[in-house]
């Protein structure tokens, strides 16, 4: 089961943030949005639909959660990036799923992690060393996190939840 949960494994934090780790992570993010698209795209209708583990999303669902997450990454950057350490705003990532538009056609979703990653990668790549510094508070994890451990972090959510919507494929 946490395998199916967790097919790349949990998020760690890296030990140090680099130059070369900070474009590894970057890399990621650039290419997320066309190997979302290929690997939803080489599903079946029926493949679409069918939740990736027991009581886990379809991966229609995953690319929406992906969508929703990724907006919200952005713009938490950009917050830590304007503000002083700013309390960020957590959210139901199970009650978002639920609304209407998580079940939706998946085009939208995959126009906005086009458009959110595009953006995403301009203004990381622009960033100097001590803005990777720049921090924001996350009060349900009770963490003051980077920016770098934010790219950490959403890269990992990149390549898992890449890896549930390929684990449907596999089976």
């Amino acid at each position: 089961m946490e395998k199916l949960k967790y097919p790349i494994g949990k998020f760690t934090e890296p030990a140090s943030y680099t130059q070369v780790l900070r474009k590894e992570f970057i890399g990621i993010l650039k290419n997320a949005p066309k190997r979302f698209e290929d690997a939803i795209n080489s599903l079946s209708v029926t493949e679409k639909n069918i939740p990736y583990r027991d009581g886990g999303w379809t991966p229609i669902q995953v690319i929406h959660h992906v969508a929703d997450s990724h907006m919200n990454s952005l713009i938490r950057i950009k917050l830590a990036l304007t503000e002083d350490n700013p309390t960020i705003k957590p959210y139901d990532e199970n009650a978002w799923i639920t609304l209407s538009d998580s079940n939706s056609e998946i085009q939208s979703s995959l126009k906005i992690l086009d458009g959110v990653h595009t953006r995403y990668v301009q203004l990381l790549e622009s960033l100097s060393e001590e803005q990777f510094q720049r921090t924001c508070y996350h009060p349900e994890s009770k963490i003051k996190m980077t920016i770098d451990y934010l790219i950490a972090l959403y890269a990992w959510h990149s390549n898992h939840h890449l890896g549930h919507i390929l684990l449907v494929k596999s089976r």
